[in-house]
């Protein structure tokens, strides 16, 4: 079970927030000042200490220093009130994960302490390796990855590895591109661990859930006041990734009016927040993201060509998992590891048919969809082995055709078997039967070209989505 200490001279602050993630299924102490505090860490380890800034024995720049000193291995969030973002953004920058402000608010807390312990757990398993003393330190630093990506076997994998090692050391913008779910914030943040930035600050960004009007004061943060509803000064994302690297996932959704202030701030290296005539000087290194074809956006219109080249400096393309190969099975018993540790289960094994069924899935969801999958089964599992019926139907139920079984599939040559629903054969001589399946073969066609994305699929073949579903259905396509 994950461990938490609450560090907040308010008692009744500490004693809604250790109710609520204790209800979420965390193991949670308390602490009103920062000496019980420190007590308590002597007495018992604790993955995340969520430590407020003010305190009425010393303050979260002190605390944060003797954790970090005395107890390296666990995460430090500091909560913290408007007034001291600025000084919670140095903290960030002197080993803090992240800060939350005040008042509370229960699906940020969930978020960022999740995201802090998973970065704590990474951040072991890589001090955990046994590398070779006489290996080079060059040797050891390729290692360094986190997250979700794990080194594998594939020659997609080492390809991959390959360019992160080439691009880290340097001050490049990168693109990294690929399907959803394929890992590119941890690549991104492997990126991070490797370059000279390591020990500053990185700063991931959301752009696909910004709103117009909220983007400029994320990206570049505004003054107390400077327009209704500003009622405290907010640092910006920039300012808050001053020194290290600012992820930008999902930047194709940005309008154009702010990718346009964007532009600006990444060609003159300047920032300045909203109702402020105060320029700040920016080093940062700018990572981002996409699912989409920025060049289709170029040519409709929708993204700037200009910033498009100011962040292409390098790109990196994402494999999907389903190229992977031998690397499914790697990742899928790293995610068992971790389910094991959050459920304080001792699940140790995927069944021969397990294994298979993984092998030969499609993965649409990628890799996050296949972390979903073991932390459900490993929640389910009784015994220590991952059996079938532990799995969703959708992935126990999915089946790999004759053709496609033989290695002609459509993805060029070496390109692993794609599996696909089960179709009855339609018998010789029958047109209607024929129709059908000529009609799901343009279909499945069609969903693979657009990554079965079925609004895409449906307005290529002319239909609406109603239509599609339905001809799915009837063709037994699932």
């Amino acid at each position: 079970m994950k461990t938490i200490l609450i560090i907040d001279d308010e008692v009744n602050v500490g004693l809604l927030l250790s109710k609520f993630l204790k209800r979420n299924g965390f193991d949670v102490d308390t602490a009103t000042n920062g000496g019980s505090g420190m007590e308590c860490l002597k007495n018992k380890e604790y993955n995340l200490v969520l430590c407020d800034f003010r305190l009425e024995d010393t303050d979260g720049r002190e605390m944060l220093k003797n954790i970090k000193a005395l107890y390296p291995k666990t995460g430090v969030v500091i909560i913290t009130g408007y007034s001291d973002i600025k000084m919670a953004v140095e903290l960030i920058k002197m080993g803090a994960y992240d800060y939350i402000t005040k008042p509370l608010y229960p699906d940020e807390i969930l978020n960022t302490i999740n995201k802090a312990i998973e970065t704590q757990y990474a951040l072991q398993e890589m001090a955990g390796n046994d590398y070779s003393s006489d290996k080079p330190q060059k040797e050891s630093k390729k290692q360094i990855l986190s997250g979700e990506f794990v080194v594998g076997t594939s020659r997609a994998s080492k390809e991959l590895l390959k360019q992160i090692e080439l691009v880290a050391p340097t001050n490049y913008s990168v693109i990294i591109l690929g399907e959803s779910g394929t890992g590119k914030e941890s690549v991104a943040k492997s990126i991070h661990l490797n370059s000279l930035r390591a020990n500053q600050p990185f700063i991931a960004m959301d752009c696909g859930s910004l709103t117009k009007e909220l983007a400029a004061s994320e990206f570049f943060g505004h003054e107390k006041g400077s327009f209704t509803g500003a009622f405290a000064t907010k640092i910006g994302h920039f300012e808050m990734a001053n020194g290290g690297t600012l992820f930008l996932d999902e930047v194709g959704n940005l309008s154009y009016e702010i990718q346009a202030a964007l532009l600006r701030t990444v060609q003159e290296r300047k920032v300045k927040r909203i109702g402020s005539t105060k320029e700040i000087d920016l080093d940062v290194r700018i990572i981002i993201a996409t699912n989409e074809n920025l060049q289709d956006g170029i040519a409709k219109g929708r993204f700037r060509e200009d910033l498009y080249h100011r962040f292409n400096e390098f790109s990196i393309q994402m494999p999907p998992l389903r190229d992977r190969g031998n690397d499914i099975m790697m990742l899928a018993e790293y995610f068992l590891k971790i389910a094991n540790r959050e459920l304080d289960r001792n699940v140790t094994t995927f069944s021969p048919e397990v294994i298979e069924c993984f092998m030969n899935y499609r993965w649409q969801g990628n890799i996050r969809e296949l972390k979903n999958v073991v932390r459900r089964a490993t929640l389910l599992t009784e015994g220590t082995e991952v059996g079938m019926k532990t799995l969703p139907l959708e992935i126990s139920n999915f089946k790999v055709t004759a053709y496609e079984s033989q290695g002609n599939n459509g993805y060029g040559n070496g390109a692993s078997a794609q599996p696909q629903p089960d179709v009855k054969e339609a018998p010789k001589h029958d047109l209607k039967n024929a129709a059908l399946g000529a009609e799901h073969d343009t279909i499945l066609k069609v969903l693979r070209e657009v990554n079965f994305n079925k609004t895409k699929a449906a307005e290529i073949l002319n239909i609406d989505r109603k239509t599609l579903y339905n001809k799915m259905k009837a063709i037994n396509l699932k």
